[in-house]
């Protein structure tokens, strides 16, 4: 995995995000979040966590697992969240792991989570379905804000542009709400040579033929913690919950729509470790 970290990746610190009408703000931990006087009524607030690659030998999936669930808890009873995404390689290519990461980690949850598959997790729609009781393409509208969920991989594990026909018939479902967020785990773009992505022009072409497509998220590079974009279409990474390699924390994001309808999100250094952007002088 390592051929993945070679990525650039630049810093989202009051970044004002075109179209968006928001601030993506820079990684802040836990506590930080806690103290924020920031707690007026959100038409809606929900984190996003991925790559948590349950059952990857080497590693302490199951501590990693219990404590993401614990600080997703702890960040509900500060703030309330509506609800979790979890974007992806929820198991470590052993598909047979999601009904007990399911029951044993995300049922512990406080709010309800939503789920789509990774590379991999190795899941077809039937195994997806018999899991989460929905298939690997799907969509829902919560608060008047609509999402589109849809697989880019297949039961192999190879690297997929999502299912076209399936994301415009949903889009076109949503097309008269004013905010819509797609949710992919494997990004449709290549933005630097060399790396783990797939170029889906379609997609993208897509993607920005409605004007209510406010942003992306993508998991897949562990790395990544930060904001792309094609056009002025903004793709958010939101680094890791396990595995082994990426960022030097594990954490989540977190996107807030306010009454009025502006966006922000930020990304939570859910662990507290290393220190970010320290300097010595």
């Amino acid at each position: 995995m390592a051929d993945r970290r070679f990525f650039i990746k630049g810093s989202i610190a009051g970044l004002a995000l075109v179209g968006l009408n928001s601030i993506s703000r820079a990684v802040e931990t836990t506590s930080e979040l806690n103290n924020k006087d920031n707690k007026e009524k959100k038409k809606l607030r929900f984190a996003l966590v991925s790559d948590g690659h349950y059952g990857q030998p080497g590693t302490e999936y199951k501590k990693f697992h219990k404590e993401m669930v614990q600080w997703l808890n702890q960040a509900h009873d500060s703030n309330p969240l509506d609800f979790v995404i979890i974007n992806g390689d929820l198991v470590h290519d052993r598909p047979e792991l999601l009904q007990e990461v399911k029951k044993d980690y995300y049922d512990q949850l406080k709010v309800p989570f939503y789920a789509l598959p990774g590379n991999h997790d190795h899941a077809d729609t039937a195994l997806w379905k018999s899991v989460f009781g929905y298939e690997d393409n799907y969509s829902f509208e919560k608060n008047g804000v609509g999402f589109v969920l849809a697989n880019t991989s297949n039961s192999k594990g190879t690297y997929l542009c999502p299912d076209n026909l399936f994301m415009k018939r949903e889009l076109e479902k949503v097309s008269k709400l004013k905010t819509v967020f797609v949710v992919l785990h494997i990004p449709p773009h290549l933005w630097v040579p060399e790396n783990p992505f797939v170029e889906c022009a379609e997609t993208i072409k897509l993607l920005h033929s409605y004007t209510n497509v406010k942003a992306v998220f993508h998991g897949h590079d562990h790395s990544l913690d930060s904001v792309f974009y094609t056009g002025k279409l903004p793709h958010f990474f939101d680094a890791h919950i396990g595995g082994n390699w990426g960022t030097g924390y594990r954490g989540y994001r977190i996107v807030e729509i306010d009454q009025a309808d502006s966006i922000s999100t930020f990304q939570v250094n859910a662990s507290g470790n290393p220190l970010l952007n320290q300097t010595k002088f």
